[in-house]
């Protein structure tokens, strides 16, 4: 398709448009675009941590700025996303189901069959509990051995409904304040059990050509980590796909091996081969956005070095809890430690960090405070509070906006 290999920037900017966080003007979001961004990225992943939005709402927002985060409850509650474990645990569209039914990913400590077999009389018994009452939380049952109940200690019920989950037995109907909602797979999802049948191999196929659509051009290597799948699964699927000429092969400058793409993105590819790459958003990311949730792929292809410090002790964390990276022209330029104080209508950013070489210009400094002045009013905390800017120049340029609680007072 190319005569001359692809620039790693234009990848970069193949990537970014790819993920939906290129900079093109849009119009107010609506919840269809909530779904649709679900299936353009295939998944959005779960998590508890509530410091600022929750992981797969701030996923949205960082595509859609201000939109209603009830859309994205609402889309679970209506049938048009599941809840499953694909990269982690995630809100999936509807349309993927069979997928995971015909290969599951589970990884193999959460190996549900096995599990259920191990524990039967618990496993029939919860069943038995949500066939009789229908909606059931794991709040519903009482712990009976003593015990404080905890992430690493979960009652003995949670453990046979989240397995039950992943053995497609339940379903999540909706989640109450974040907590799931449970039924049975037949009353959650009727038309389930008529579904035409797919086999793994086509599943895994299916899981390659997704991860391609998402991510623009891609090394073989980056293929296994989007859906968790094996990295032998992912290997053979990809070598089928290029025999039946349903992946693009592209060559890209410093890389010893091609970069596959989908079909899908070819107009894309041949533009940006053109010098017509697409340029980023400024832009704040979760921790759990799929443009950096592979630490390898964003070390490689960005040079961002991201650990999640929200795993180490505090006196091991360098950048903060719960950093944010910040993107900004196809680069990931730094990360902000942010909290959200919802009640005193606070967005305090606790340190903010620049990487080396980062150039501080007018550009910069305008659309990082728009950026922050987005996500505070999404967040409803008016008041930015900047406690730390370690770069020198950046401080400077902020310095009177973060006097007066970040007034919107810059445009481009």
């Amino acid at each position: 398709m190319l005569t001359t290999p692809l620039s790693q920037e234009a990848v970069r900017g193949l990537m970014i448009a790819a993920q939906w966080l290129h900079d093109e003007p849009q119009p107010p979001a609506t919840k269809e675009d909530v779904r649709a961004v679900v299936r353009q990225l295939h998944m959005l992943q779960i998590d508890s941590i509530s410091v600022v939005a929750r992981a797969p709402y701030f996923v949205l927002w960082s595509r859609l700025g201000d939109y209603d985060p009830r859309w994205l409850d609402e889309l679970l509650e209506e049938g048009a996303l599941f809840e499953y474990y694909a990269q982690a645990n995630c809100f999936l569209p509807i349309e993927d189901f069979p997928l995971y039914r015909a290969a599951s990913r589970v990884i193999d400590w959460r190996n549900p069959r096995q599990w259920l077999d191990d524990h039967p009389e618990l496993a029939a018994r919860v069943m038995n509990y949500v066939r009789e009452h229908g909606e059931t939380r794991h709040t519903d049952f009482e712990r009976t051995d003593g015990e404080k109940t905890t992430w690493e200690n979960p009652k003995q019920e949670q453990s046979a409904l989240e397995r039950l989950l992943y053995a497609f037995e339940l379903m999540v109907r909706r989640r109450d304040n974040f907590q799931r909602v449970y039924d049975l797979r037949e009353r959650v999802y009727p038309g389930a059990d008529h579904l035409p049948a797919v086999t793994a191999d086509e599943a895994n196929e299916q899981y390659v050509l997704y991860t391609l659509r998402a991510l623009g051009v891609a090394k073989a290597e980056w293929l296994a980590h989007y859906f968790r799948l094996k990295t032998a699964w992912a290997s053979t699927a990809l070598k089928r796909l290029e025999k039946q000429n349903r992946v693009l092969t592209i060559p890209v400058e410093g890389w010893d091996k091609p970069g596959y793409a989908h079909p899908d993105h070819v107009k894309w590819i041949e533009a940006a081969a053109q010098g017509q790459i697409p340029r980023s958003k400024t832009m704040l990311l979760s921790p759990f956005d799929p443009l950096v949730w592979d630490r390898r792929r964003a070390l490689d292809l960005f040079n961002f070095d991201f650990p999640v410090e929200f795993y180490f002790p505090a006196s091991k964390r360098r950048y903060g809890y719960f950093s944010l990276p910040i993107l900004h022209d196809n680069a990931l330029i730094g990360r902000l430690d942010p909290k959200a104080h919802r009640k005193k209508g606070i967005f305090e950013v606790k340190s903010l960090h620049l990487e080396p070489g980062v150039s501080v210009d007018d550009r910069l400094v305008t659309r990082l405070k728009r950026v922050l002045r987005a996500c505070a009013d999404w967040h409803e905390t008016p008041d930015v509070v900047i406690r730390q800017v370690t770069d020198f120049d950046l401080a400077e340029a902020l310095a009177d906006w973060i006097e007066t609680g970040g007034d919107r007072d810059d445009e481009d």
